[in-house]
């Protein structure tokens, strides 16, 4: 129902028309107007006008007057109302009228009202209607004369800042020079002046004759090509080549590059498609959106709320009124549990190799690394990714853009610190007790048909220790048998197996099986982390707090100004047991028979365990990889739990080849 009303016309103004009360009363005409300005109708609004108005301001312009007003400065929520009392809000004078009117709205730079007047003149028209309005600039606006126009600047909001546990930027809004081209200045050596630039930017020909061919690009246009880097400030180069311009502007930056991809993710221009649904949120065509990673779930927050400014330029373009003004909000700054240092250094021991870590603060669980590799530079997507980058990452076999900290693998021998605490728990596993086993090969009966479990070592007389040390499959395999698929289930569920982890990254939780362990053999691979076992390399990590903290395993937290320290399970195992399992952790580093002797640092008392687990259809498959992991931490600062794995290792030396780089990490920290 349409808000107008025109109140009762004064007595001395009814006697005037009384004998022509069948005819257009002026209050219903500009009744008409009004309804449809309100309901932005603006071409029912046009036949509305005098018809002197209309000599001076025809209806394709009237129209796209309005449109392109109304559409710029995002105009909603529209109300306008008569106003008539019988004082002084309606002037008569023969053949006009005068009425006042209010007019309010919603913009983008927040609300608009005000208060004037409109003047009808009666006209002879061949229909009933014989009142019009006299139409002028003032009507859209009380203070717009002729020839001024209304013009909306948009205010951009800062994104807010992501930056590590001690304030380093990990995505940071920096200042960088723009390159670009001003067709109508190229001059006569054209082709070679794009292919100089072409050699700088590190763009294709084709690439920048695309830009130049856009729609909106007009001879004195500036064509945006690439963002430089912040720390490239010589532009000297550049402005040797006729027609090449540079333009500063505050773009997004990501300081670590490649080390920080999957984590920070990278922001893109909205698209068409994102814009449909995204538009009620108040984004606009080119504004920047997270894409990947924290970008992109934190956009809310990170994103603020841009501020716009409505305003009348006179004549000659220079500023005359302020109609609206809303200053934008800055977006919320995060900052991470991350040590940016410590993700450059893991990142950098990776070189490239398919794999992913995950470090944690042992005593507090605050993630202090999340790695995936290989990796890609994120400030491509700002500054300009050429078709030739974007294929070379798109066509790697090792995919770049897998964020594999969010992936689940097999953990191999790593798991055996869990059967272990599961077997001393239901007082299966005595620490003391020696098994005795022959060979590298072993099948419980006939009833295993052609299955068998396999170790490296062939030591006869294995206990606890020297199950760690030598990373005994077997041994570890026979006491899931004593234990039975029940306990074994139970117990090595409550490490938090099919629970969620707490942290803005989406990872599937761990699993011991698909569907339930079904037979003897799959237990005996569960054991030791193969069968149908999966795990993060942050659960992984996190599986061996109860070892730093006398039995209690700890949550995970990712932002520093929302977690402390969170016990995820208090008392899953004894302390007696976490220290018992500490110290064969210790010696498998320690022992220079260990199987992680290679992470032994002289002056640092490292625990750890590595494993290498197989990727194969059965035991038979020859053409099968191996992932290789190791995990550890300093037993003495407690500064560090690293959880390390890489891919397809099995003709690098397995768990072997990952060692010595986890190693280098702990190094580090000297």
């Amino acid at each position: 129902m349409k808000r107008f009303w025109i109140g009762i016309i004064v007595v001395a103004f009814l006697a005037v028309i009384a004998g022509c009360s069948d005819k257009e009363e002026p209050g219903d005409a500009l009744k008409a107007y009004l309804a449809n300005w309100e309901d932005m109708n603006f071409e029912k609004m046009y036949q509305n006008l005098s018809q002197q108005s209309k000599k001076e301001i025809r209806k394709k312009e009237f129209v796209e007057r309005y449109n392109d007003i109304y559409k710029g400065i995002e105009a909603k929520n529209l109300q306008i109302d008569g106003i008539v009392d019988s004082k002084n809000e309606e002037e008569t004078k023969g053949d006009s009228v005068t009425f006042k009117y209010h007019v309010k709205m919603e913009t983008v730079a927040g609300p608009i009202e005000f208060t004037y007047h409109a003047t009808l003149v009666k006209e002879k028209n061949e229909s009933d209607r014989n009142w019009f309005v006299e139409w002028k600039p003032a009507l859209i606006f009380p203070s717009l004369e002729k020839g001024e126009k209304v013009a909306v600047e948009t205010l951009e909001a800062a994104r807010g800042e992501i930056s590590d546990r001690n304030g380093s930027g990990l995505a940071i809004n920096a200042k960088a020079n723009v390159i670009g081209i001003v067709p109508e200045k190229l001059g006569d050596e054209t082709a070679d002046s794009k292919e100089k630039l072409s050699d700088l930017l590190g763009i294709t020909t084709d690439e920048i004759n695309q830009k130049l061919n856009a729609s909106w690009v007009k001879p004195n246009s500036f064509v945006p090509l690439a963002t430089l880097p912040p720390d490239e400030e010589n532009l000297q180069p550049y402005f040797e080549i006729p027609g090449v311009a540079a333009q500063g502007k505050i773009v997004r930056t990501y300081p670590f590059g490649a080390s920080t991809a999957h984590l920070t993710g990278y922001v893109r221009e909205v698209t068409a498609e994102q814009l449909a649904e995204l538009q009620e949120k108040g984004y606009a065509a080119g504004d920047i959106i997270g894409k990947t990673g924290l970008e992109k779930i934190f956009e809310e927050k990170l994103r603020g709320k841009n501020g716009g400014h409505i305003y009348i330029k006179k004549s000659d373009g220079s500023f005359k009124e302020t109609l609206a003004k809303a200053d934008p909000v800055s977006g919320e700054d995060i900052q991470l549990t991350i040590d940016a240092n410590l993700q450059q250094e893991i990142y950098d021991q990776l070189k490239g190799d398919a794999g992913t870590a995950a470090a944690i603060d042992p005593k507090t669980g605050a993630v202090l690394s999340l790695i995936s590799s290989p990796s890609y530079d994120p400030n491509a997507f700002i500054r300009g990714l050429s078709d030739e980058q974007w294929k070379e990452w798109s066509d790697n076999p090792e995919e770049p853009f897998l964020n594999r900290f969010t992936n689940r693998y097999a953990p191999g021998s790593v798991f055996k610190t869990i059967t272990a605490a599961v077997g001393l728990k239901s007082g299966v596993t005595d620490p003391e007790k020696v098994r005795h086993i022959e060979g590298l090969r072993w099948t419980k009966d006939k009833s295993w048909g052609d299955y068998y479990v396999t170790r490296v070592h062939d030591k006869t007389s294995v206990n606890l220790r020297d199950a760690f040390v030598y990373s005994d499959n077997i041994y570890f395999a026979q006491e899931a048998l004593e234990m039975g698929k029940d306990t074994f289930l139970t117990e090595a569920k409550a490490f938090g197996f099919e629970e969620e982890l707490p942290i803005p990254f989406s990872i599937e939780p761990s699993k011991l099986s698909n569907d339930g362990i079904n037979s003897e053999a799959q237990l005996a691979d569960s054991a030791y982390g193969q069968g149908e076992v999966m795990m993060s390399a942050l659960h992984l990590a996190l599986a061996y707090t109860p070892f730093v903290n006398e039995g209690d395993l700890l949550s995970p937290y990712l932002l520093k100004d929302e977690g402390e320290r969170t016990v995820w399970k208090e008392n899953l195992i004894e302390p007696k047991t976490a220290e018992l399992i500490k110290g064969d952790l210790i010696q498998v580093v320690e022992d220079p028979n260990g199987t992680a002797h290679g992470a032994y640092i002289p002056g640092m008392t490292i625990a750890g365990k590595s494993g290498t687990a197989e990727i194969k259809k059965n035991k038979d498959d020859k053409k099968g990889t191996e992932n290789g992991w190791f995990i550890g931490f300093d037993t003495e600062d407690n500064e560090l739990l690293l959880a390390m794995m890489i891919e397809d290792v099995k003709e690098l030396g397995g768990s072997g080849y990952v060692v010595p780089k986890a190693r280098d990490v702990f190094k580090s920290l000297q």
